[in-house]
């Protein structure tokens, strides 16, 4: 297998931590994108070359176009390749509010590192992988968005995760002549520290968890399947949105949530 580099948005902290240690172990090599998490970097990054791998890390906000281009460029110019796209990196706003409530600031930051930065991450990664003939863009959605089904009080993150939906999709038509495949991840309810944890860890847990599965979902819930789509022999797969929630639709759990407080619709 030759060898690949992987650029990996908001890598230093959340879902990134695994997929980053992931993709490390399959050998390939992982440029870490952190906004303000600096010493969760270098952490990150010391046990990412224990595992035999090159990595390094770059600061940018991934809602600055200006960032983005430059993050592409300095993983080429760093590691010498970007094969591997994860997009994982994303603002949220946790206050829930209705979409009248949105300032014009709040809605360009969702909007912008939610759906834009993937549009200008991708528009510069790309010609470097179609030089190559080879390429693995992974984008980072939410559970059941391929529905484009609507979610109360999170109106603006919905809108560009759904948008994104249509941008992979259409991506995954137009670049599977350079051999470069595009799919989407939607994590389900993964919350703080299981973001960042194993599943051996999260099933450790005695705390009650709505998924039907039974147990909370983890940060290698969602890196295990990065790792497998952006393998070799997964090229048969693009254009995917793949859920991964252990049977819990995120939405639904909200209005649940609403009924038992009392809260308007």
């Amino acid at each position: 297998m030759p060898s690949r580099v992987a650029l990996i948005t908001g890598g230093a902290s959340g879902l990134g931590v695994q997929t980053a240690l992931h993709l490390a172990a399959q050998g390939i090599h992982v440029m870490i994108n952190y906004r303000q998490s600096r010493d969760k970097a270098l952490a990150l990054q010391q046990r990412i070359i224990e595992q035999g791998v090159r990595c390094g890390l770059v600061q940018g906000d991934v809602s600055r176009k200006e960032d983005c281009r430059r993050m592409v460029r300095q993983t080429v110019d760093q590691l010498g390749s970007l094969d591997i796209l994860i997009n994982n990196a994303g603002p949220y706003i946790f206050e829930r509010k209705k979409l009248v409530a949105y300032t014009d600031e709040e809605w360009e930051l969702m909007i912008n590192g939610n759906l834009s930065a993937a549009f200008y991450l991708c528009r510069e990664a790309i010609p470097h992988m179609r030089q190559k003939k080879w390429g693995r863009i992974i984008n980072l959605g939410f559970s059941h968005a391929h529905e484009a089904t609507g979610w109360m009080h999170r109106a603006a993150f919905a809108a560009a995760k759904v948008g994104l939906v249509s941008l992979t999709k259409s991506l995954a038509m137009e670049e599977s002549e350079y051999g470069i495949t595009v799919n989407m991840v939607c994590p389900g309810d993964i919350v703080g520290p299981h973001k960042e944890q194993t599943i051996k860890q999260v099933r450790q847990e005695r705390s009650f968890n709505l998924a039907p599965i039974g147990r909370p979902g983890s940060g290698e819930d969602i890196a295990r399947v990065i790792a497998f789509l952006v393998q070799e022999d997964s090229d048969f797969i693009t254009g995917s949105i793949i859920d991964i929630n252990g049977g819990l639709n995120v939405q639904a759990k909200q209005l649940t949530r609403n009924k038992k407080e009392g809260k308007p619709r």
